[in-house]
């Protein structure tokens, strides 16, 4: 029946549609992993297909890999529909077309592997589409500022796998996963079963003892308590809205005795005030050389308390007239370091957002409707590489919201002494749709890949805590206002993967198409 609908064209789009779609249900908040591999090896068998009764194979891979994104990202829509004031039409056309650019990547590795001339489904499926997977993965992750969500590999954070992340990085788990699926469709053709069984179990048993290691050093706990004020993202830019989100934030804080908030859900050890407060991206919806009476009275009130706070703000350069996305740190302070709008205790976002803080071809794009003049969407960038925020005996490795899905971004930051990973985002600008989740999971994997802490405080949820392990250690409830008090261990130290980097997957990609093209050369006989 099977073989019959995918005899014509029109059924092998079909096919790759649904192969396609399915992928979503990998990913958070669904946490399906396994549905990958009927994925994969459901396409891999389609293309093999295809290769021989049509010449339409980058059609049936774009429509695989199309199927994929717009099912995993169309929660984009709902910031166009709230906030960017745009026709349904208009805002479901633009969701297509940047789902049809991400779908070009992945879609170019298919079809070339299966253009390359070879008879070899060993030689096609195990060095080839693997290597060829990897390098489209990273010209989507570079290419025009990049965009790397939905990278195979952060799907399987529970599962034995996620033990190659600290060596090779989330894409270490992605090669895993599609050699896995290579030896399954060779299982299912026959072809070199032995070895593909071999192989599977390799590779799964090296992800479960490499799990079983610790590469960093825990060092003695301090306490955080990370702050989700909930502040309705219609109001939150509003002049006569600002004081009342810092008045809450204070309140959730504990910072000033006499407000209360009566519907807040605190989580805690126990029932001391933190020594380090966290509030999230933005939450002083305002610029901070316009709050500096403000700024410079809390902070001398939090050194007093000994305590420090961690907070998104705006940063203008007057000087320049440019905008900075930043991150400040207010109260109790390295010594000579008291907080000043020059202070360098300080983090300027770099990875900027397109449309949302920076609009690409802005003279064309920011007439044609409300969406392309968001607020704060002419940030200018920090640098690459920034000093990581101190606190008490520690330092943090920070990244604001989006960034934290650019993993060498964020490695190339930290170093030995580097105990804690901060992220601060604000995801209300999505709802309750399934990519506040998605940022979640990969916030986790840089716990991971790092074997650090990560404290991710947010506007609205998912705010939440991971250890070095990308074990949950406590998380708060989407759309309340809330504080979720912990004691954490920084950890010091250095994991495989922020040694080198991805430098062995390059290594991989290399050697697997020489070894490709000698094979191809001269092909070798494999028993069945």
């Amino acid at each position: 029946m099977l073989t019959k609908i995918t005899s014509s064209l029109y059924g092998q789009l079909i096919v790759a549609a649904l192969l396609g779609t399915i992928q979503v249900f990998a990913f958070a908040p669904f946490q399906q992993w396994w549905v990958l591999y009927p994925s994969f090896v459901g396409i891999f068998l389609l293309l093999k297909q295809a290769q021989r009764h049509h010449k339409k194979l980058f059609l049936v891979s774009f429509v695989f890999n199309l199927s994929m994104f717009i099912a995993t990202l169309h929660w984009i829509y709902v910031s166009m529909d709230r906030f960017g004031g745009m026709p349904i039409i208009a805002s479901a056309l633009l969701i297509v077309l940047l789902c049809a650019y991400l779908a070009l990547f992945p879609s170019a590795a298919l079809w070339l592997s299966y253009r390359i001339p070879t008879r070899s489904n060993l030689v096609r499926l195990l060095l080839i589409i693997p290597s060829l997977w990897l390098i489209m993965d990273w010209v989507r992750g570079w290419f025009l500022t990049g965009f790397p969500w939905a990278y195979l590999g952060y799907s399987h954070a529970d599962t034995p796998l996620a033990g190659f992340a600290p060596i090779l990085g989330v894409q270490g788990i992605t090669l895993a996963i599609v050699v896995i699926c290579a030896c399954l469709t060779l299982l299912l053709l026959k072809q070199s079963q032995k070895f593909a069984l071999l192989l599977m179990l390799a590779i799964v048993m090296s992800g479960y003892s490499l799990k079983q290691l610790s590469f960093t050093e825990l060092q003695k706990p301090i306490k955080v308590a990370l702050v989700q004020g909930n502040i309705d993202q219609k109001l939150k830019w509003e002049p006569d809205h600002l004081y009342p989100s810092i008045l809450k934030y204070l309140g959730l804080s504990g910072i000033q005795n006499d407000i209360t908030s009566t519907d807040s859900i605190t989580e805690s050890v126990d029932i001391q005030q933190p020594e380090l407060l966290i509030w999230p991206e933005s939450a002083i919806a305002a610029l901070e050389i316009d709050m500096q009476r403000f700024l410079q009275s809390l902070s001398g009130k939090l050194e007093e308390e000994n305590k420090a706070l961690l907070t998104g703000i705006i940063n203008y350069d007057i000087n320049k007239d440019e905008y900075f996305n930043s991150i400040i740190m207010l109260g109790e302070l390295p010594p000579n370091q008291g907080y000043s709008q020059t202070s360098p205790n300080r983090y300027a976002k770099h990875q900027l957002l397109p449309i949302g803080e920076f609009v690409p071809f802005e003279n064309l794009l920011r007439p044609l409707a409300p969406y392309f003049n968001l607020p704060m969407s002419s940030f200018q960038r920090g640098g690459a590489h920034q000093a990581n925020l101190k606190f008490a005996d520690t330092t943090l490795a920070a990244a604001l919201c989006y960034e934290i899905a650019f993993p060498e971004l964020l490695r190339e930051n930290i170093h030995e002494k580097t105990g804690l990973l901060l992220t601060l985002s604000n995801d209300a600008w999505f709802g309750d749709s399934i990519g506040p989740a998605q940022h979640l999971q990969i916030a986790r994997m840089r716990a991971i890949e790092l074997g650090r802490p990560l404290l991710r405080s947010t506007n609205n949820g998912i705010t939440a805590i991971y250890d070095g392990m990308g074990k949950e250690v406590g998380r708060l409830p989407a759309d309340v206002d809330a504080v979720l008090r912990k004691e954490i261990q920084p950890a010091y130290g250095f994991t495989p993967y922020q040694r080198v980097g991805q430098t062995p997957l390059f290594i991989f990609c290399l050697l697997a198409l020489l070894s490709a093209f000698l094979l191809i050369k001269r092909p070798l006989k494999v028993k069945s």
